[in-house]
């Protein structure tokens, strides 16, 4: 039986101050997401999620079955309730780095949970004007190298390409992914693997610092 995993994902933008924010270069991103971190070893027999031989036949998300052999970006534009996720990639100008080699590990928001966003935060988010903040927020999303639900362990730091810490909590067999601002988010559907790294769909937005 799956185990269900919580991590955080912290509404994508918890009315928070983006003033004063000091966020990446276009350039500075994607040699973040270049520089990856060495691929997590897959364990099998794991409780928690589904077994490598599940993961590798396809996992189902949004009504789409995401294909292994398929990048992030690919599997994630069939997916139905990861459509404003797709939009906000494409806003920020991540589609081709998030199409690139990787490998990633990409914490990915359901539509529900942008609506836990306020609406007029997340409208603003979607300007020209506010795609370095988007961006900051996005990248916070991801962690170089692919770590699948057996690797991650309870109490483990994992560093974004955005440059800021998540921490991974396992408790009585939910994993939950602590933000900065102390965030937490439910993992709905892990080990959803990737030709370029893996997705684990969260139901709340991270936010940095």
């Amino acid at each position: 039986m799956q185990k269900k995993l919580i991590l955080l994902s912290g509404a994508l933008v918890t009315t928070m101050a983006f003033a004063g924010c000091q966020p990446q270069s276009t350039a500075q991103t994607d040699k973040a997401m270049a520089s990856t971190a060495p691929v997590a070893e897959t364990k099998t027999g794991s409780e928690a999620m589904m077994t490598p031989a599940m993961a590798a036949k396809g996992v189902l998300v949004g009504g789409a079955m995401m294909l292994p052999s398929r990048t992030i970006v690919a599997n994630a534009a069939d997916a139905s309730n990861l459509s404003t996720l797709v939009a906000a990639v494409t806003q920020a100008g991540l589609v081709e780095t998030l199409s690139g080699p990787g490998p990633f590990t990409v914490f990915a928001p359901t539509n529900d949970a942008f609506n836990k966003v306020p609406k007029a935060t997340l409208d603003s988010l979607m300007t020209p004007a506010k795609k370095a903040d988007l961006t900051k927020i996005l990248t916070y999303h991801v962690v170089p190298g692919k770590y699948d639900a057996a690797s991650l362990k309870d109490g483990m730091k994992l560093k974004t390409v955005q440059g800021e810490m998540l921490t991974v909590s396992i408790k009585t067999g939910v994993v939950m992914i602590m933000d900065a601002k102390g965030g937490k988010s439910t993992v709905q559907t892990a080990d959803v693997m990737q030709s370029n790294g893996v997705v684990h769909v969260i139901d709340t937005v991270l936010m940095p610092m």
